[in-house]
């Protein structure tokens, strides 16, 4: 498993879970733009100042992306931390593969960025993504009530974070 910048060619990918109902899993929020993801490529190649994606891939095959963002609390000069997300296409879920995504993306960013913390939030009901964080070394802060409208009502959330002291789990990828 390695992660890597977005290509041109990965494009595809971003349009098809912008526009095809439960590719996403239950992070399905409605259509949206298909040409949004090649604007904001043009922008930056998805590796901005206050956040970026990278493309997850296994045997030089893509199997989603990783994607992070900056969260402020605070004074955001001292006080900012990464949120992190994962998307994975259907047939690469269940193999583990995510977790290994997750502590990659983490190491990455305290390897080159100075934040303190990286938080990801999932839903209740989303038990894999629970045990993927843990394994990727997160630990649950708690429940953040009504904090998402989804499927036509407010839904709570589970918090996660790792903190660049925290003990990073071995997953035997390299760190780009």
């Amino acid at each position: 498993m390695r992660l890597r910048p977005v290509s041109e060619e990965d494009l595809d990918i971003f349009r098809r879970f912008r526009t095809e109902p439960g590719l996403i899993g239950l992070d399905w929020t409605g259509f949206k733009d298909a040409r949004e993801p090649a604007r904001q490529f043009a922008v930056d190649g998805f590796l901005g100042p206050d956040g970026g994606r990278l493309m997850v891939e296994d045997d030089q095959l893509t199997a989603g992306y990783v994607a992070w963002s900056r969260r402020d609390f605070g004074n955001p000069a001292t006080t900012g931390c990464w949120e992190i997300g994962i998307a994975l296409l259907p047939d690469w879920r269940g193999r583990g593969l995510g977790w290994r995504a997750q502590a990659v993306l983490c190491d990455y960013l305290f390897t080159h960025t100075p934040v303190q913390r990286i938080q990801a939030g999932t839903h209740p009901e989303n038990i894999a993504e629970q045990k993927s964080l843990v394994k990727a070394g997160f630990r649950l802060d708690g429940v953040i009530r009504a904090c998402e409208f989804r499927a036509g009502r407010w839904r709570d959330g589970h918090l996660y974070s790792r903190l660049r002291d925290d003990p990073a789990p071995e997953h035997g990828s390299p760190v780009p």
